[in-house]
């Protein structure tokens, strides 16, 4: 018979979880192995034996949230349309924030950076920038978007517009009269698109 398992999956990502917390309000140097040990009910051993140490924990979240927001895209899927896939990746990025405040902020937070975690976690996060390029790429390909600048820059802004916005919302600096925070990023979402659509017309 096995010798038992000591830490679970469960408890994982309840560290995980609660380092999320932390790393997102205090940055990487607030997050203390005893600190986060007894808020989870364990050990620092539980959380050596799991992880083998802060590095490991942070590279370990870094993945974690980002392979949790790849689903999301993921699940947007292509289609025939590529202008209407890339609306529909800009409204899975801000679902995925809304749904995890604290993961949106470690993956584009000022603490975390790709050189701080190991060249796997890294990989995983800059592959999420891929669904977006390639819905742009189809676009490009279709005459739907220009052909230059290159299909990168115009990814990159339809990202930074997105990532403005839902990092507005997050932070609670949606003026008052601005409206629904929904309804302001849906239009301002399809009035970017719509920007590229008529340069690619004209």
């Amino acid at each position: 018979m096995g010798r038992p398992r000591l830490h679970d999956d469960a408890l994982r990502d309840l560290l995980l979880e609660r380092a999320a917390e932390t790393v997102s309000s205090g940055g990487v140097a607030a997050l203390s192995l005893r600190t986060l040990a007894a808020d989870a009910g364990t050990s620092t051993a539980a959380v050596y034996s799991l992880f083998g140490g802060k590095p490991g924990l942070v590279t370990a979240l870094y993945e974690r949230v980002f392979a949790r927001f790849a689903g999301r895209l993921a699940a947007v899927g292509v289609s025939a349309d590529p202008v209407d896939d890339i609306v529909r990746l800009g409204h899975a990025y801000r679902e995925n924030a809304l749904a995890d405040p604290y993961g949106y902020r470690v993956m584009f937070g000022d603490e975390l950076r790709p050189g701080d975690v190991g060249r796997r976690a890294a990989r995983t996060g800059a592959r999420t920038f891929e669904p977006l390029l390639d819905a742009v790429r189809r676009a490009v390909r279709a005459g739907a978007f220009p052909a230059t600048p290159a299909p990168e820059s115009i990814a990159t802004a339809l990202w930074a517009n997105v990532h403005g916005l839902v990092s507005i919302e997050l932070g609670e600096f949606m003026p008052p009269r601005a409206g629904d925070p929904a309804a302001v990023f849906a239009a301002a979402v399809r009035a970017n698109v719509t920007g590229w659509t008529a340069s690619a017309a004209r």
